[in-house]
């Protein structure tokens, strides 16, 4: 299972996700602020995780029938972050009320909701939005939105159990579809869009420390590099004037060490650069 905060464990599965997201950022060029987290169960209490600790590299969040464990919730998360909890009422495997076999998980399903209108700065109103029910499906579908700074949803869904509800020829609702609807809003696309790709060069790489990143179709007054580590830290900022089309930026990481590193410029360009010492 993800090392979600309900095991004793100094497995990293955190640094694997955000090494994952850089991989594949660099690999297909992956928009830096178009990124997303969604899990079911053990999954979704994952998503709870990563919101808390990486939520500065996430756009928004859904989990479905998970919760913040008890050690994540003594947490503050880094940034508030868009939020679209999903419940079955009846779930008897992650409780609704954070109780499973008599063994409290984490927070319950108000309690979450609780901490992330703290974190998301909101003021305790909300809109209650039912579903259609038209089919017979022994379900209802209730969607809470909080007035917050930053997104907030609850869709509770009554009479709901410990299953992800995929069909939308079965059920009113099909949870990847509300979903997606909340990541984009947008309605569930009938193909995968496509994003043009903004391009960036870095020379020499690897490197011993010092490279320079070339950027193409420069047309910003200033540009904003920032290299992250593997594990999705930090570690250099470089502002500079657009000057040209054709830009060249010198980039120093002699006092960092060796390994692989990502660097993203604000258009949405990434390369990766191994550095060697």
């Amino acid at each position: 299972m993800w090392n979600a905060g309900l095991l004793s464990s100094s497995i990293d599965d955190a640094g694997f996700l955000l090494a994952l997201l850089d991989s594949l950022t660099v690999e297909y060029q992956l928009d830096p602020d178009s990124v997303f987290f969604t899990g079911f169960s053990m999954g979704g209490f994952m998503t709870y995780r990563m919101a808390i600790e990486h939520g500065d590299r996430i756009t928004a969040c859904a989990p479905v029938s998970g919760l913040v464990s008890t050690a994540d919730a003594a947490k503050t998360p880094v940034t508030p972050v868009r939020i679209l909890h999903i419940h079955g009422t009846n779930d008897n495997i992650v409780g609704y009320n954070g109780v499973s076999y008599g063994s409290t998980l984490g927070l319950g399903v108000d309690a979450i909701l609780d901490y992330w209108q703290n974190a998301n700065d909101c003021n305790g109103e909300f809109a209650i939005d039912t579903l259609p029910n038209l089919k017979i499906d022994g379900l209802r579908f209730i969607r809470y939105t909080y007035n917050c700074d930053t997104d907030l949803q609850h869709l509770k869904v009554v009479g709901g159990t410990h299953k992800w509800y995929h069909n939308a020829d079965l059920y009113d609702v099909a949870y990847e579809d509300i979903i997606y609807e909340f990541f984009t809003g947008h309605n569930a696309p009938s193909r995968t869009p496509t994003r043009e790709k903004a391009h960036i060069v870095i020379y020499t790489n690897p490197t011993t420390g010092i490279f320079n990143v070339q950027l193409f179709e420069c047309d910003s007054p200033t540009i904003d590099i920032r290299v992250y580590d593997m594990y999705g830290k930090l570690v250099n900022v470089v502002k500079t004037m657009c000057t040209s089309s054709l830009q060249t930026v010198p980039i120093d990481l002699s006092c960092h060490p060796s390994g692989v590193y990502f660097v993203y410029e604000q258009s949405g360009a990434v390369a990766k650069v191994v550095v060697t010492h």
